[in-house]
């Protein structure tokens, strides 16, 4: 016997299913759209993150440059300074150049503190030998001259005119001395020889002098 079912019955069983088919799409669409939502979020925190490392990173090398720009200037500025000093002791007689220092070599004799003194008004001092090519240079004046030595503080403790202590020398045989007790409390080259060309002197004595200007 063939068994039939109501037609208002089979309705019911087919719209129930399609309500639960579009549930599940819309589950699905619910989920697809909050899936994208976070990523979206995500995408949004990172893009911030790298505006502001980017943002942090210019104002960096907006720094480094305004840095550079300003040293660039101050080196500018000395270079322009140096070149003019340059200019003009090229133009005053009686300088000469030796390894980027200034020397002037004195045309009267005066006492090794007068002879410091015209130095500092000339805005150099009386020189400080450092190496031997500048101990070879001084002896190319062939005069006997006042260099910055001296142990007017402590008798013995040679200093240069800057404070520096003596370690290098160049004295001459028997040399510092204080010939028969006299104070000879400053130094001067006297001789020709390249290593042993320095005399302890009194410092009343006159001598010709060589001043030197260090550009810094």
């Amino acid at each position: 016997m063939l068994t039939t079912f109501p037609f208002h019955t089979v309705h019911l069983t087919v719209k129930k299913s399609s309500y639960k088919v579009a549930a599940v799409v819309l589950g699905l669409l619910c989920l697809l759209l909050l899936i994208g939502l976070i990523t979206l979020e995500m995408e949004m925190v990172q893009l911030e993150t790298s505006y502001r490392n980017l943002t942090k990173e210019k104002d960096q090398l907006q720094t480094r440059y305004n840095n550079l720009t300003e040293e660039r200037d101050q080196l500018q500025k000395r270079f322009d300074d140096i070149n003019n000093e340059i200019n003009y002791l090229k133009r005053r007689d009686g300088w000469v150049i030796f390894r980027s220092n200034f020397y002037y070599i004195s045309a009267v004799e005066k006492s090794w503190q007068e002879s410091r003194n015209d130095c500092l008004e000339k805005g150099a001092d009386l020189v400080i030998i450092n190496n031997r090519e500048e101990q070879e240079f001084t002896r190319t004046f062939k005069k006997a001259v006042w260099i910055g030595l001296t142990d007017m503080e402590r008798e013995g403790k040679w200093k240069w005119v800057d404070g520096t202590p003596l370690t290098t020398s160049y004295w001459s045989s028997n040399e510092p001395n204080s010939n028969q007790g006299e104070d000879e409390d400053c130094a001067e080259i006297r001789k020709y020889d390249l290593e042993r060309s320095w005399n302890d002197e009194s410092c009343h004595h006159e001598r010709f002098w060589i001043c030197e200007k260090v550009l810094s």
